[in-house]
């Protein structure tokens, strides 16, 4: 039983990665137009080269709270963050909209700040990664982006499934640690020393 369930977890990540990199490139080409080119053209500030999309499951307030807390620690070293529960939509605060005008609404938007971004910060924890962070990652990387996983999750290891490499080989470096307090003393050391 335990072999099946591993395989069936392999199988569910091999197919949210097909699908990511399937939707990345349709994404990508039929979505680049000449308000996007101009938004990330008009885009050069303070924050030249140090801006940053945060790709994360943002479904539960412990989601969102730990997303945040990993935010205001990259922003405290001079990045520009944008974090797509408190800067983007979410589709059950958008009201009087259709389910696809939604859906079109946010894709758009996370879309266009992947592009704008110069880093691509991903939190994978879960059992397997949050499918639209892997799109998000799929694009970022397909964009030349600097990209960074984050990982406090244990469930991969107690089940014996390791990490997906066609995730963990996106990341220039995966900040993992299954106690969060430890991970966030790593990720400060790393940017006093480090960019992004």
């Amino acid at each position: 039983m335990k072999k099946l369930i591993k395989v069936f977890y392999k199988v569910i990540i091999c197919i949210i990665m097909m699908l990511a990199i399937v939707s990345c490139n349709k994404a990508v080409s039929a979505s680049i137009n000449q308000d996007t080119t101009k938004a990330i053209s008009n885009d050069t500030d303070k924050y030249n080269g140090k801006k940053v999309y945060f790709a994360a499951p943002l479904f539960s307030q412990s989601e969102k709270d730990f997303n945040l807390k990993i935010v205001n620690i990259i922003e405290e070293y001079g990045y520009k963050v944008f974090l797509p529960q408190r800067d983007g939509f979410l589709a059950v605060e958008m009201e009087g909209m259709s389910e696809e005008e939604k859906l079109k609404t946010i894709f758009e938007k996370d879309l266009n700040e992947v592009l704008k971004a110069d880093i691509l910060v991903m939190n994978i924890d879960g059992r397997v990664p949050d499918e639209g962070a892997c799109v998000e990652l799929g694009i970022a990387y397909a964009n030349n982006k600097r990209c960074y996983g984050i990982k406090t999750d244990s469930r991969v290891v107690e089940l014996d499934l390791g990490l997906n490499p066609m995730i963990t080989g996106c990341f220039i470096k995966l900040f993992e640690n299954y106690d969060g307090d430890k991970l966030i003393k790593s990720l400060r050391e790393y940017l006093s020393n480090n960019e992004l």
